[in-house]
């Protein structure tokens, strides 16, 4: 950096017997966003890539909240770790694009490097203007219902803004300026009778959620004593818990080290915090020092958050408030904006010292709708209300409260804000059909999901052309060149099938013995559920002893309308299964996990889970088809769904296409400035930002190299090393053209080619 080579002169000032005030500056933009979690990151980004001008106040020295070096906690949402029946339930959009940025660089989970892809994802954006170590302390409005600005102060430069806009979005996690605004809001669980809500208590209560504090532990080789702190907690027994405690397991999964439901989670912070520094001290101190654990000897202690996560504060009042038949019943709403899937997770209010289960976790049967109306305030015309304040009872906030689902939710706050700005409107004027359904359509051509909701964009000129491919997928066979599996559990298949009579297939298994083969053929009581929870047709087959046996499943069954069904092999130790290595967009195997039983008229179903077992594992059954399964077509690249749904919504090209190629052809030239694609970076699978390592820095399925030629043949794009799900290719002229090819000349794995959708924009 070139320096100045100017000597500057002292400073002096005489004494002044007025209080100096601290360096003020003042800064306009379109929004300001206070709250820089993932919540508050991806709004930010979300509107400055739409336009309008961002400031973000963060009161922490990095980003992502509870995601940040500073908490460590794993960032998750409707995927739940793989663990429940939400299949290809990743959160789409700009967090999706972070998820797999962050897979790329960090497959290895490290906190630090999600910080920079974070900071990095800010930074890049002219329109955002970051303030970090800044925090909100001051709320000046023009009425009672209208904020003018709000004052925030840096404590490292000394320096106080105010931060003047037309709109605000709190992202705070504790709501700060909604507070100060005076918007309404809740603290605590609404009774039974208020939204008729089984599994609330009969009589509301103030107890919340309390907060977090992991810690990280090192084997250095050599012998590490250990000197608890004089606050550390002395008699480990007040954990009811503590022989749950070991040196295998890794500190941030114990995530019920948890504190201060009792408390006020917002004011009593440091106090919460203290105790849990003495829960954990007294931990460590136990696993070191107790003589029951002589493999602790070469472990150091070698991080303890300094900031406890929080999970439960206030939740502030909007013009909806999602309720738990929301989440349960996967209600419809006309102004859905994204979507949740995590289970209602409710802990216990004495946290880490509670003697009941560290948690309720009881899950829907696929995911469910968050609605526009959550995201700002009922009470303030101006402020937009995102993260975990949004307008939920303590039941749904359970649901709604993990950062991919409000990450998810707040990238439409950021969206809504710059249609404001556009069209001089209010957070509340967007929520009018005709104003929402422009949002729903530009949060889905950036890449957002919405469960019930297809892309309807009539601006899009690939709706208008031909499409024709090189080749299309035909399934008829899974070949049979993977491992093979004991079938100690249940084993499925699924398969997107069209309307129609459901194929011939044939399985290979091995026998030890003379055994029974039962097969079940199922299907989803709602059709873009996953829940294989209807039972169609159940076959029974009795085989001798031998290995290699073909066994033809004919299930002489009629399916209404396209969906996918479950193959399902029931558990039988006697039995292997033949799998297969080939992996294709749409397709998934599964295991029978568990049974979820919750209590009786706590309102929620009991259902069995099956889940993919995580790549490596998880291969597909080898398996025959006749007919051959189809619905892999080149015309579903503008069917307006860009992941499996009911289908598996993509185009796939024959696996022995030496050039797949897609074809768009117009009638007319066309005037092409923006062409979006959209590739499969498989959303089924979970990503955890931390603690979890993963396999792949790049998903399988993942277009990697390909290009993009126009009519007369010439070069428009190529990319070489991609692994993003959505590609967006801006032309510095507009392309005068009658036709664009695809061509698909790489992916990052084995699979065959894919491609979910194509925008081509004036």
């Amino acid at each position: 950096m070139k320096q100045d080579n100017q000597i500057p002169r002292m400073l002096s000032e005489p004494f002044s017997p007025d209080a100096r005030p601290p360096m003020t500056k003042r800064i306009d933009s379109d929004l300001v966003i206070v709250g820089g979690g993932l919540a508050g990151t991806c709004a930010a980004i979300t509107a400055a890539r739409a336009g309008i001008k961002v400031v973000l106040a963060q009161d922490r020295p990095v980003l992502g909240g509870n995601a940040s070096s500073e908490v460590r906690l794993w960032a998750l949402g409707a995927t739940s770790h793989m663990n429940n029946n939400n299949r290809w339930a990743r959160e789409g959009g700009v967090i999706d694009e972070i998820l797999v940025e962050n897979m790329y660089r960090n497959k290895e989970g490290n906190a630090l490097i999600f910080d920079t892809i974070l900071l990095e994802k800010v930074v890049d954006e002219d329109n955002i203007t970051l303030l970090l170590n800044t925090a909100a302390v001051r709320v000046k409005k023009t009425d009672g219902e209208t904020i003018e600005s709000v004052s925030a102060f840096c404590s490292q430069n000394s320096t106080q803004y105010e931060l003047y806009a037309p709109l605000f979005c709190d992202a705070s996690g504790d709501g700060i300026v909604a507070f100060q605004a005076g918007a309404a809001f809740r603290m605590g669980a609404e009774s039974r009778d208020e939204f008729d809500e089984k599994f609330a208590p009969s009589e509301e209560y103030g107890y919340l959620l309390g907060h977090s504090i992991y810690f990280y532990s090192k084997d250095i080789g050599e012998p590490v004593k250990f000197v608890p702190p004089s606050y550390a907690l002395d008699d480990i027994t007040q954990i009811p818990r503590f022989r749950s405690f070991n040196t295998a397991i890794d500190g941030c999964r114990l995530w019920w080290i948890e504190y201060g439901g009792r408390l006020d989670t917002v004011h009593e912070t440091e106090t919460i915090k203290w105790q849990l520094w003495k829960v954990v001290y007294g931990v460590w101190n136990y696993i070191k020092n107790s003589g029951e654990f002589p493999d602790a000897e070469t472990l150091t202690l070698e991080w303890v958050g300094h900031i406890p996560g929080k999970r439960e504060s206030r939740r502030f009042e909007g013009d909806y408030m999602m309720i738990q038949q929301d989440v349960i019943e996967q209600r419809q709403h006309y102004d859905a904006i994204s979507f949740g899937g995590w289970s209602i997770d409710l802990h216990p209010a004495d946290g880490v010292f509670s003697e009941l289960p560290g948690c309720d976790q009881w899950h829907a049967k696929g995911v469910y709708q968050v609605p526009y109306r959550t995201q700002y305030s009922k009470n303030i015309r101006n402020l937009f209300i995102a993260g975990r304040i949004m307008s939920a009872s303590h039941v749904a906030f359970g649901s709604t409260r993990v950062m991919l689902t409000l990450a998810s939710a707040a990238q439409s706050v950021g969206m809504a804000a710059a249609h404001c700005i556009q069209g001089d409107l209010l957070p509340r004027d967007i929520a009018q059909p005709e104003q929402v359904n422009l949002l729903q359509r530009d949060l889905q051509r950036v890449g957002g999901y919405i469960p019930q909701f297809k892309l309807d964009d009539e601006e899009n000129l690939v709706r208008q052309a031909s499409v024709t491919a090189s080749s299309k997928l035909c399934l008829e066979s899974l070949p049979e060149d993977g491992p093979l599996l004991a079938l100690e559990r249940p084993y499925a298949q699924m398969l997107p099938l069209q309307r129609g009579r459901v194929p011939r297939m044939t399985i290979t298994v091995d026998a030890v013995e003379a055994t029974e083969l039962n097969v079940e053929l199922r299907m989803s009581s709602k059709v873009d559920n996953h829940s294989p929870d209807v039972v169609l047709k159940s076959l029974r087959i009795d085989l001798p002893a031998g290995d290699n046996q073909l066994v033809e499943l004919d299930f002489d069954q009629l399916i209404d309308d396209g969906r996918y069904v479950f193959v399902c092999v029931m558990a039988n130790p006697a039995l292997r299964l033949h799998l297969s290595q080939m992996r294709i967009s749409g397709l998934l195997a599964l295991q029978y996990r568990r049974t979820q039983r919750p209590p009786q008229d706590i309102g929620v179903e009991s259902f069995e889970f099956w889940t993919p077992p995580r790549r490596p594992e998880g291969h597909n059954l080898a398996m025959t088809f006749r007919p051959p399964i189809n619905g892999f077509d080149a015309q579903n690249i503008c069917n307006g769904v860009a992941r499996p749904t009911s289908q598996a919504n993509a185009w796939v090209a024959d696996p022995q296409d030496p050039a797949p190629q897609l074809d768009i052809k117009w009638l007319a030239p066309q005037s092409i400035s923006k062409v979006t694609l959209m590739f499969d970076t498989d959303f089924d699978h979970a990503m955890e930002t931390t603690l979890r390592g993963h396999p792949e820095a790049v998903m399988p399925f993942a277009v990697k190299h390909y290009r993009i030629s126009d009519g007369a043949g010439e070069i428009l794009a190529e990319v070489t090393d991609n692994h993003q799900t959505v590609n967006t290719i801006e032309f510095e002229r507009s392309v005068e053209t009658d036709a664009l090819k695809l061509e698909v000349l790489n992916s990052q794995g084995d699979s065959p080619a894919a491609v979910f959708a194509v925008h081509c924009y004036e």
